[in-house]
């Protein structure tokens, strides 16, 4: 991966390696799915992953977080579904994802706008967030529960996530200076 940058033109842009595209649009494309899990009637507390993604706002207090729930999980389950899709829409659109054109040395170029950018840094956020989850990490320096070659893989693209939403966050924070 080509890191992101800000262009000329005020594009951010990021080069990835086929692959790379394909893994993060298969990811995002999970990540949707999850969360719309939760508004087809999927209870939150059912899977770690959700209720990362869609925390109690009031962990003291279940007959508050249920009211609290009943009036904001489906909004915010939908705006986090629509910035997943940004992401493969988006690297679809590069040719990269699942079976997109792309060119013949199989790198694919991504360039986003500012709204594309924020729902990228959400749903990158999001994905982590899941994997955080099905790995056993809880806080900044966990290792997590990494035991074997999947685990290994899942830890290896959390990891490498946190620096493509690096490179994000500072092309679009150049271009807010």
């Amino acid at each position: 991966m080509k890191p992101f940058r800000r262009a000329r033109d005020g594009a951010i842009v990021a080069v990835f390696e086929r692959e790379e595209a394909e893994i993060i649009a298969r990811l995002a494309s999970e990540s949707a799915e999850l969360v719309e899990a939760v508004r087809s009637g999927v209870d939150p507390a059912s899977d770690p992953a959700l209720l990362r993604l869609l925390p109690d706002a009031y962990p003291d207090d279940a007959e508050a977080s249920v009211e609290f729930r009943r009036f904001t999980t489906d909004g915010l389950a939908e705006r986090k579904a629509l910035n997943a899709v940004t992401v493969v829409e988006a690297l679809s659109a590069a040719g990269g994802g699942s079976g997109g054109g792309g060119s013949a040395r199989g790198r694919i170029e991504v360039r986003l706008d500012a709204q594309e950018a924020t729902a990228w840094m959400r749903a990158i956020g999001d994905i982590r967030l899941v994997l955080a989850s099905r790995l056993g990490i809880v806080e900044d320096g966990d290792d997590g529960d990494v035991h074997d070659d999947e685990t290994a893989m899942l830890r290896a693209i959390y990891d490498w996530l946190a620096f493509v939403q690096d490179t994000l966050v500072g092309a679009v924070w150049k271009g807010a200076r």
